[in-house]
């Protein structure tokens, strides 16, 4: 298994089955994370203000407050740390709801410890190595009409206005449009993105470009810029609708 990012990271688990709780924990102290615990979604949104921890592993089912509720109100407040949400609901729908409402991944109960501990490493890997995307020149400013990519400032603007994006929602839209004219495939882009292989039927990528457009299309409504290619992925080209 991969080694934990060099640069020392804070966790922060929102748990509330006490062993689930512990085993994540003793796990990613072992990987040498420093590591908060939480268990309800209202402590959870109290250490989260406090601590300002690089990464949050978040069960859905909680007193308190709940996950839905705790993942949403850390976006609204404009908290950007990679969310990993474990949790024992299986049904595409709750999966995709919360990738919907901000989380970044979606881990089933029961999952493997090791498991957990590499998508940790991956997200933080990731995070702390903004505009790092195979085959292009980091710090490559993408520009597209009133679009500006920044890799520098890991965001998008529109006419020079802040799109908004979340690190994850930004590494897919510069991973997609500095490979232009190139088709992505959904595969891939989970790859370079997530850090991992995707699984059969998972949908983070299509709803990762859906939070995408929806905030283009808030700051620029007359062009889109990312496509679907059916059954296969996704390209960047401006068009004026």
């Amino acid at each position: 298994m991969a080694k934990p990012a060099e640069i020392s990271a804070r966790v922060l688990v929102v748990e509330d089955d006490e062993g689930i709780s512990e085993a994540i924990a003793f796990k990613l102290r072992q990987q040498s994370y420093t590591c908060l615990t939480a268990a309800d979604g209202l402590e959870g949104l109290r250490l989260l203000r406090r601590e300002k921890p690089d990464l949050m592993v978040l069960d859905l089912m909680l007193p308190g407050m709940d996950g839905w509720k705790l993942c949403q109100q850390a976006r609204e407040e404009g908290f950007d740390l990679p969310i990993i949400i474990v949790s024992a609901r299986t049904s595409e729908f709750d999966k995709v709801q919360a990738l919907s409402m901000g989380a970044d991944d979606y881990l089933t109960k029961p999952f493997g410890m090791n498991e957990l501990a590499a998508r940790v490493e991956a997200h933080l890997r990731r995070a702390q190595r903004p505009g790092a995307t195979p085959g292009v020149t980091a710090g490559t400013t993408v520009e597209a009409g009133p679009l500006t990519i920044d890799p520098g400032r890991k965001e998008a603007f529109a006419d020079g206005e802040p799109l908004g994006l979340t690190s994850k929602e930004y590494a897919v839209l510069y991973l997609v449009a500095s490979q232009a004219p190139m088709v992505l495939s959904r595969e891939d882009i989970y790859r370079s993105v997530w850090g991992y292989e995707m699984l059969h039927g998972d949908r983070s990528v299509d709803v990762f470009v859906r939070r995408i457009r929806k905030k283009l299309i808030e700051k620029i409504p007359t062009i889109s810029f990312l496509h679907t290619h059916y059954g296969f992925g996704y390209k960047f080209e401006m068009r004026e609708d």
